[in-house]
């Protein structure tokens, strides 16, 4: 049986700039000048991709993040969960990581390491880095 992969893609367009003429403006650009629309949010629009990993990937990381964090049997753990909120600090993240190496047979670079924050962030960069891997 094939994996199942869902992909959500998400295009946000990018901030439009319109020169409008403006009578008695003076200056470096005497017969126009540039208005940006104040409706729309100035900032950095780009393409997301975002991929869902195997509910096998996040119970597997559920289980490895309950273990290393001692966590008990009736603390809730699911991909949502926040590795800060469930006491994590900084070193239990980085022993985190070094328990999925060790599971899943693969290496996470340091800068990966840090973007994750949540059990479903972990489960997508392990899912990746497996299909990257075969």
């Amino acid at each position: 049986m094939a994996p199942t992969v869902a992909a959500t893609l998400i295009y946000v367009p990018t901030l439009s700039i319109s020169l409008k003429q403006r009578p008695g403006v003076s200056g470096v650009f005497p017969t126009s000048s540039v208005l940006f629309p104040r409706s729309r949010r100035i900032g950095s629009h780009r393409l997301r991709v975002s991929c869902a990993a195997k509910p096998e990937t996040v119970d597997k990381v559920c289980e490895i993040v309950k273990k290393q964090l001692a966590l008990g049997a009736d603390q809730i753990v699911n991909g949502e969960s926040k590795f800060s909120a469930l006491g994590a600090d900084s070193l239990d993240t980085v022993e985190i990581v070094m328990g999925l190496e060790e599971e899943f047979g693969i290496t996470v670079e340091e800068e990966s390491a840090q973007t994750i924050a949540t059990v479903q962030d972990a489960a997508d960069m392990i899912d990746n880095l497996c299909a990257i891997k075969q």
